[in-house]
């Protein structure tokens, strides 16, 4: 495996990762669109944004299991398959206005067949990159988070509000088919441990990670507090920009897409000290303790009406993505490749379902209180997470 082929492979795996992203949560960016034109309310909308995650979450343990079993590239061409069907069906769905359960059934399908891309991606980088280059590498594969979630903003609204939702739908459904043609083209299984030889359904030596000790359960639950302040950035920002202080969805696009963007570069910055501290869990704690400030300073700019408070939210955004790569590096080193991939699932259901959880409740707190005591309770979440996170564990 030379360093070049190394690293188109990750490229590849950032685009099949990006279909997560951008199957899952690409439907939060049409609520403005859904609320104007179909006249769903916030509340539906969000109800209606949370399904693609209930979806990924019911079968994600299991995608990871697959993934230990049967390796990466089978695995991830069948989930995406699956998520191509569920989003070609979200936009026939759409264009002949189906009522609103269809909606739901086609955008839940989706979320079915999108979990195994997170986890097969991040079992590539720990499979082929020396530990020196995981920080960086996973920096990278994290990248397709942010950048999904600005293709979404950056296309989803403006096309819906041009053309129609059943068009900015199809946008999702381009990037899964991407991503399907690079795992197709791409992906090679990492080299599988041995196994023994009168059973190939066990790696020989294998210890469950969570029974050694905490550290995996510590990384989890940190994991969940921090993905909250996240998950409120990605899925209201845009309605704040463009219900709340009357942006046109152009402009709110292009904010959404450059503090994505940004935040992108920020996990390769955030992976690239990891691997010059020779520690994943420090560079966690100063990113919640920036994200906890940087929100609650959002809360008070937004409160006050001040005209810094889009600025202060670009900077909330940047520090609330920063963490993942560095938790999903730990985590894929610490399990090993005969638990990755579980491992990971576990990681991704957990967050996963703290977003689920939290988004209809964020909804409801902005529209009984308003944006400024939401984003103050997303900022508590941060503050609990610093002394939780873990000591790092020595990987060989």
């Amino acid at each position: 495996m030379t360093p070049a082929r190394r690293w188109t492979m990750l490229c590849c795996a950032l685009v099949a990762a990006m279909t997560t992203t951008c199957a899952v949560s690409g439907i939060a960016y049409l609520i403005p669109a859904l609320h104007a034109d179909h006249g769903m309310s916030l509340a539906q909308g969000s109800v209606l944004a949370t399904i693609p995650t209930v979806g990924l979450m019911l079968l994600i343990i299991p995608w990871g299991a697959l993934l230990d079993r049967y390796g990466e590239r089978r695995i991830l061409i069948t989930s995406l398959c699956i998520t191509l069907a569920g989003t070609v069906a979200a936009v026939a769905t759409s264009a002949v206005d189906a009522p609103y359960w269809a909606w739901g059934a086609a955008l839940f399908v989706g979320g079915l067949g999108s979990g195994a891309a997170n986890g097969a991606s991040g079992r590539i980088v720990v499979g082929w990159f020396p530990a020196r280059q995981r920080g960086t590498a996973m920096g990278v594969r994290q990248m397709a988070q942010p950048l999904g979630i600005a293709v979404c903003a950056l296309t989803m609204p403006v096309t819906a509000q041009v053309v129609g939702v059943t068009a900015a739908l199809a946008v999702p459904m381009v990037v899964t088919g991407l991503g399907l043609l690079a795992c197709i083209v791409g992906i090679v299984d990492p080299p599988a441990p041995p196994r023994r030889p009168a059973d190939d359904t066990e790696p020989s030596n294998v210890r469950n990670p969570y029974r050694s000790s905490g550290f995996l359960t510590r990384v989890h639950g940190v994991s969940v507090l921090l993905v909250i302040p996240q998950a409120m950035m990605w899925t209201f920002v845009p309605t704040w920009l463009i219900v709340a202080h009357q942006w046109p969805p152009a402009a709110a696009g292009v904010l959404v897409t450059v503090t994505q963007v940004i935040g992108a570069i920020g996990r390769i910055v955030a992976g690239r000290v990891s691997d010059a501290w020779g520690s994943r869990m420090r560079p966690i704690r100063m990113i919640a303790l920036i994200a906890a400030v940087a929100t609650l300073a959002l809360a008070l700019t937004d409160w006050l009406g001040s005209p810094v408070a889009p600025l202060v939210m670009a900077i909330a955004s940047i520090a609330s993505v920063a963490d993942n790569g560095l938790a999903f590096t730990a985590i894929a080193e610490y399990a090993g490749p005969s638990w990755s991939g579980r491992g990971l699932a576990i990681q991704n259901t957990a967050q996963y379902l703290a977003t689920s959880a939290s988004t209809p409740v964020l909804g409801a707190v902005i529209a009984a209180s308003g944006f400024p005591i939401a984003f103050a309770l997303t900022a508590v979440t941060p503050l609990i997470a610093i002394p939780l996170v873990p000591r790092d564990r020595q990987i060989d």
